[in-house]
């Protein structure tokens, strides 16, 4: 899935072993895009599993401050998050380490590989441990 400020991004669906880098699009969103057309956002499905090619920085916008933080695992899975609330951002990654942070709080150039996606839920039960909410922060 693409954020709903990537929806008038031209787009694509993610491939598995696919490397990916963290891009601002100038909507107001940051997200995934391939290396070799950085104008074009590759979008997630819940589940997908990812691996970062080092520590995954990230600066959460606040208005009082702006401090990057360092997330040291580098595995995480894509989930959707707020997803009953419009217009807001529901891109996510859940990490290894259990910290939930939204993807366009990413900073710019990061590298990933897509290393999974997920399986096609079969029943509704599937389907929403699939788009589990994890807390964010």
């Amino acid at each position: 899935m693409c954020d709903y400020s990537l929806h008038h991004v031209k787009s694509r669906p993610a491939n598995i072993g696919e490397k990916l880098i963290t891009r601002n699009f100038n909507t107001g969103t940051r997200g995934f895009a391939s290396p070799d057309d950085r104008t074009t956002a590759v979008c997630i499905l819940p589940g997908t599993e990812l691996a970062f090619s080092a520590d995954v920085k990230w600066a959460p916008f606040s208005l009082l401050s702006w401090r990057v933080k360092v997330i040291e695992s580098r595995t995480a899975i894509f989930r959707q998050v707020n997803t009953d609330i419009p217009r807001v951002h529901h891109d996510a990654l859940e990490f290894a380490d259990g910290t939930c942070v939204l993807l366009t709080d990413l900073l710019d150039g990061q590298e990933a590989t897509v290393l999974q996606l997920p399986a096609q839920p079969k029943t509704p039960a599937e389907k929403a441990a699939q788009r589990r909410v994890p807390s964010l922060g």
